[in-house]
């Protein structure tokens, strides 16, 4: 028995053995061969974006990470020496700097998009990263690559903006705080769009404490009163709903009054003229402010709402960018007369972003159709069915403000003939003002269209209308 015992303890002894030695082995040399069988991501190169003519907006430098943080090439090869693997990546760089800095956007440190076209369409962008699969020895240090799948670059992107406007943009509004939007009214192509004060996309880091907000996209995201460009939305709804004519006059006596209330048109206020009887074509031309006063009365501000929704005011345009605000076209509980005074000359409950106005100055441009703006992709138009006698009288408006006698002096004798609008919009209660100016031109047969703010910058023909001439200059020059 106790034979028969030593043998059984024996044999289990044996099998546990054989067990430890071949399955036990397998399983962990299989681990040892695990532990230096390492998978290293190789990044994607982000899709590259350039501009209408193919002028390269970023590029895409070769260079490595380690985790989150990039490094030099010296870095990673002293980084191997140590054992520790470094990530084939590549540097993103944006060729103009602050230029197109609102337009790109940048990317963070996990190399994703965080603002602008970067953001929008980073899933084209990005790419699909490649892997390498790497031996290393005991102290984790590099010996061989057992096999590689390459990365797949992104999509590349070609916007419709043009560099060489974009840069003469940024230059005129250099030291500016506001905004610029450039466009073709009859296709809805930006082709400009700048934001000041701006930010180096390469440093991104340098300016996210900085008190002007640089990184906030004023041209689509901030939200100002329009001042007398919104003129062209007040012309455009008396005419269509019947409640003037080309022919209607009203008489400008310098200043309405309701009770304790006085409504002074800007002229009156500055050297007590008075403009005498005029119409709208007229009124557009001087900027009368107590002649689209009269107009805001007999239209109602319910139809002056319904006209501000249709071209565009109170909503998304659908420029394809992230942070397109809508701004407010509100009309309040409690609603009285000098309320509509003030909306229908741009003041009061009324908001809208650069882009919107830039958007109302292209329909009439247009001759009714409104296009949605954008950067990528086709044009996508409707028609408002607006009345040729409605875009000929405001177009006439506009035209004359242009020319001699008109408000938008800095353009008087430009070749080709520019129609315009000026504005200069309150704010606060210190007596502030938003200088606008908004154009097209030719005046005749559209092609780009202007818009300018400067946020404080007092009156609209002094200081917004110079800058759309640098950029009407430059735009003509080809």
């Amino acid at each position: 028995m106790v034979k028969i015992f030593s043998v059984g303890i024996f044999l289990i002894l044996a099998a546990n053995l054989i067990k430890a030695q071949i399955f036990a082995g397998q399983y962990y040399r299989q681990l040892a061969q695990g532990n230096r069988i390492r998978e290293v991501p190789i990044h994607a190169a982000r899709g590259i974006i350039f501009d209408r003519n193919g002028t390269s907006l970023t590029a895409n430098t070769p260079s490595f990470r380690l985790g989150k943080q990039e490094i030099s090439k010296d870095q990673a090869i002293v980084l191997e020496s140590q054992g520790k693997i470094a990530e084939i990546d590549s540097h993103r760089s944006y060729l103009f700097g602050s230029a197109f800095a609102h337009v790109l956007g940048y990317i963070d440190a996990d190399r994703i998009g965080q603002s602008g076209v970067e953001q929008k369409y980073e899933l084209k962008l990005r790419g699909i990263n490649g892997k390498e699969l790497v031996e290393v020895d005991a102290l984790g240090k590099r010996l061989r690559t057992i096999s590689t799948v390459p990365p797949k670059a992104g999509e590349n992107l070609n916007l419709t903006l043009d560099a060489q406007i974009q840069k003469t943009v940024a230059l005129s509004m250099e030291g500016k705080k506001g905004a610029v939007v450039v466009s073709n009214p009859k296709t809805g192509e930006i082709l400009a769009l700048f934001s000041s004060p701006s930010f180096d996309p390469n440093n991104v880091s340098d300016f996210l404490t900085i008190s002007d907000q640089p990184l906030f996209n004023r041209a689509i995201s901030g939200t100002y009163p329009p001042g007398s460009t919104y003129k062209i939305v007040t012309a455009t709804a008396s005419l269509e709903t019947g409640a003037i004519k080309g022919a209607t006059m009203f008489e400008d006596t310098g200043v309405l009054v309701i009770g304790p209330y006085k409504f002074p048109n800007w002229k009156w206020l500055r050297s007590g003229a008075v403009d005498g009887s005029i119409n709208v074509v007229t009124a557009l031309r001087n900027s009368n402010d107590i002649f689209f006063y009269k107009v805001g009365e007999v239209t109602g501000i319910d139809n002056l709402i319904a006209w501000s929704r249709k071209m565009g005011l109170g909503g998304r345009l659908g420029l394809d960018l992230p942070g397109e605000a809508t701004g407010s076209v509100e009309k309040k509980a409690e609603w009285y007369l000098g309320d509509t005074y003030h909306f229908a000359i741009g003041q009061g409950d009324l908001l809208t972003t650069p882009l919107q106005v830039d958007h109302w100055t292209n329909i009439i441009a247009a001759g009714g159709k409104s296009c949605r703006p954008f950067l990528v992709g086709k044009p996508i138009c409707r028609d408002l069915g607006i009345k040729s006698t409605t875009i000929n009288l405001v177009r006439e408006g506009m035209t004359q403000a242009c020319l001699p006698g008109g408000t938008g002096y800095p353009l008087f004798g430009f070749t080709p003939q520019v129609a315009c609008k000026t504005g200069t919009a309150e704010f606060g209660s210190q007596g502030k003002t938003h200088a606008w100016f908004t154009a097209f031109a030719p005046a005749d047969k559209p092609e780009v269209s202007v818009t300018v703010l400067v946020e404080g910058g007092g009156e609209g023909s002094d200081v917004a209308a110079p800058i759309a001439k640098k950029i009407l200059e430059k735009y003509f020059e080809k």
